[in-house]
């Protein structure tokens, strides 16, 4: 009996028991893992529901319940090795063939286990989205290891992915870069040339500058701003996107496309957000600019689209751009910087004013900082003090960087510690999750090439011991980890479960002698194996880690 049936079973007959004792009830009967290993592996707390109705203390009820179903259902004792009432929860513990079971149906779906059939929605995705201003920082390194991992768990449970990212070009901030560039540039003529005082004093425009010199020499020395700041503008700005897609690739980061805001307006798709935002009655004009009711839809205040003299705002390209993905899209999902938070309830209205309520999801992922053991390291992109996601990849490579940067929830500054990123110590966690990958293989190269094929159809019976079925029960969880991770946005439980197959792993392997004399242990305990190695190499995989066969 697999898993599912087993519960349904139990359910099943706790309603029943529960009609016979108290008709005017319809239980709710939920199972959830219990706070401590040692209650069992599912506990319910129906009791506590019916405590009122039954003006009896929850573990009076709960016993009472148990003893019912075991008396009326007693086919659940071959299923259940424990159903035991404790402080008004009823603990079950699952029979060992039933895990049997799930293990079986493991290794029979193979790489396809826990994947769901197309679905037939598309979800928009969009993260990363720096300003195209500089190389991407850390912050952008956790938000797209976020993003990244979202896609591939929503594309692993049968959604179609559409990954975004938004190139914010049509802001003050390239103007900007322009004069910052074009400081560097005059600096090679002249070095004591000021830099701009709002701009971006980073070496990293030096070279940018340096091939502008090459390319056009003196030409723009005599000339006034308005004639050179555009092209140093774009320059700089189509240098720097092409490192940031460049920085992506190597971070294992792909994406379907990437939206010049200016491309936006220039195509006429910030006209028609606004013009259906007049057709709904949403727009009023007032002191010459043409403002959006936000008001109705939970801001503080009613916001500009369109300034005075025509030019839209950043709001304003943001209805835009949101239109186009709310049209083309089941789901929206944007995952912004920590510089936003004002900015999520806005971006709701926007959903719903366009007649979409409900369909778009806003997500921030939280600050970075950088330690390197004790020492903390200072980052600021308008000082010129930066550390970019690529001096992030050099020191500790991508595998670290990306599980690293999804380890705590989305929501909760995260401390990236550079010293032990690196570390080949079990407190290191990807390595500690690789390990453990690395263990597995090394079993299998050592079993025998008639046991390995012979494991995957051996009996599984001698699977008994408590570090065996805790790893099979580990196991089974990992369709339930995927679906989490997209129903919430909490690619970090993708990592933590990731720890926990390697944490149980290490325990089976520690207390269980895997190539035993007893041919019929060594099968099912290399079964238990090779079904093992696929899970956690298929966790690591979707959170775009390696899973190599040795360390």
């Amino acid at each position: 009996m697999k898993l599912d049936d087993a519960l349904r079973a139990f359910g099943d007959a706790t309603a029943a028991a529960v009609k016979e004792q108290y008709p005017e009830v319809t239980p709710q009967v939920a199972f959830e893992a219990p706070r401590r290993p040692e209650f069992g592996d599912f506990t319910s707390n129906v009791a506590f529901s019916l405590a009122k109705v039954a003006r009896r203390p929850p573990h009076d009820v709960a016993k009472l319940l148990a003893t019912e179903v075991l008396r009326s259902a007693p086919e659940l004792a071959e299923i259940f090795t424990e159903i035991v009432p404790v402080a008004g929860f009823i603990n079950l513990r699952v029979a060992p063939q039933v895990w049997h079971a799930e293990l079986s149906a493991i290794l029979r779906e193979n790489e396809g286990f826990g994947r769901t059939t197309p679905r037939g929605a598309r979800v928009s995705l969009e993260f990363g989205s720096a300003n195209p201003t500089g190389p991407l920082v850390v912050v952008q390194g956790r938000s797209m290891s976020i993003g990244a991992t979202l896609a591939n768990a929503m594309r692993f449970c049968g959604y179609e992915v559409f990954v975004e990212w938004i190139i914010n070009d049509a802001g003050g901030q390239l103007d900007a870069l322009g004069r910052s560039i074009y400081a560097r540039y005059r600096q090679t003529f002249e070095p004591e040339f000021p830099l701009p005082e709002n701009g971006y004093p980073g070496e990293y425009l030096i070279p940018i500058a340096l091939r502008i010199r090459e390319r056009d020499g003196d030409r723009w020395i005599s000339v006034p701003e308005a004639d050179w700041l555009a092209y140093f503008s774009t320059a700089g700005r189509d240098e720097l996107v092409a490192q940031q897609r460049r920085t992506a690739a190597r971070f294992g980061v792909e994406y379907d496309r990437w939206q010049s805001e200016r491309e936006l307006h220039d195509s006429g798709q910030v006209s028609e957000g606004i013009e259906h935002l007049r057709r709904l009655g949403l727009t009023y004009e007032a002191d010459g600019a043409l403002f959006f009711r936000a008001t109705q839809f939970g801001d503080d205040k009613d916001r500009v689209l369109l300034r005075g003299d025509g030019r839209p705002t950043y709001f304003c390209m943001d209805v835009a751009y949101h239109y186009q993905k709310l049209k083309a899209s089941d789901r929206v999902v944007d995952i912004l910087g920590p510089d936003h938070h004002g900015y999520i309830e806005r971006i709701k209205g926007i959903s719903s004013a366009l007649g979409y309520p409900g369909r778009l999801d806003v997500i921030i992922a939280q600050q970075v900082a950088l330690m390197r053991g004790s020492e903390q390291i200072a980052m600021s992109k308008r000082a010129g003090e930066i550390v970019t996601l690529d001096d992030i990849i050099d020191e500790v490579g991508v595998d670290a960087a990306r599980f690293f940067f999804i380890m705590l929830a989305v929501e909760s500054p995260l401390t990236f510690d550079l010293a032990l990123a690196v570390e080949k110590e079990s407190e290191n966690p990807v390595y500690y999750v690789q390990y453990g990958h690395a263990r597995i293989a090394s079993v299998l190269r050592n079993a025998l090439a008639d046991d390995l094929a012979a494991a995957r159809s051996a009996s599984l019976e001698p699977l008994v011991h408590p570090a065996e079925l805790s790893l099979v029960r580990r196991l089974t969880e990992f369709p339930s980890v995927v679906r989490g991770v997209v129903e919430r946005l909490a690619p970090h439980r993708l990592a933590r479960y990731a720890r926990d197959v390697a944490s149980d792993f290490h325990q089976f392997y520690t207390e269980c002698k895997i190539l035993t004399d007893e041919r019929d242990v060594r099968l099912a305990r290399l079964a238990l194996c090779l079904a093992s190695k696929n899970v956690l190499a298929r966790a690591l995989a979707l959170a775009g880690v390696s899973a190599p066969d040795s360390m």
